[in-house]
């Protein structure tokens, strides 16, 4: 993969490359850069974005408690080494674009909801879920409301009624209820 050295000697990858490989173009991926450079000098201007500049950044907190925050930057950090370089950036926020393919959404937010990582979406992680997007945007719901939403969810996301969600299940869910891909979307990214 090609790589371009920009100013104070950071090496990020070539955006013609990236822009082959993502839904933006070449103009878009030189304006990400812009951006990936205000985050990750946020904190430290190593041409990285920690997690911590992330959380400030995209969540205005640096709240490491935050479930969903860090299920996204996880998800950023494709080479799982602790930060988010610009190629990373670029291709995590692709997915985000209004021409990405629905099943890239899709997997990205089974990955998102899938915390333990064990290629199932159980009750137990949508309740963690749901707690944490409540908990970020400070509005409280009962433990019994919580319960009938995660209840509800499996009623009708899990087709072989194993107490688990799949990612064929999770796929026809969002089918049926394509609702739940609305944040998928940025507009802005046209």
């Amino acid at each position: 993969m090609g790589c371009v050295c920009m100013k104070y000697g950071v090496k990020y990858e070539d955006p013609t490359i990236l822009a082959a490989e993502t839904c933006f173009n070449e103009t878009e991926v030189k304006a990400l850069y812009e951006l990936f450079r205000q985050l990750s000098s946020s904190l430290v201007d190593d041409g990285y974005i920690s997690k911590e500049e992330f959380l400030l950044g995209l969540f205005r907190n640096r709240n490491e408690q935050n479930l969903f925050a860090n299920r996204m930057f996880r998800l950023f950090d494709a080479n799982n080494d602790g930060f988010i370089g610009f190629g990373e950036f670029v291709r995590s926020l692709s997915i985000f674009h209004p021409d990405a393919p629905r099943s890239d959404k899709v997997a990205f937010a089974f990955q998102l909801y899938d915390i333990w990582q064990t290629g199932f979406i159980e009750p137990e992680e949508v309740k963690e879920m749901i707690l944490a997007l409540l908990n970020e945007s400070n509005l409280v719901l009962s433990d019994d409301v919580i319960d009938v939403i995660v209840d509800k969810t499996f009623k009708d996301a899990d087709s072989n009624k194993d107490g688990k969600i799949d990612m064929k299940e999770w796929d026809e869910f969002v089918a049926r209820n394509p609702i739940l891909m609305k944040n998928m979307t940025i507009p802005h990214l046209m």
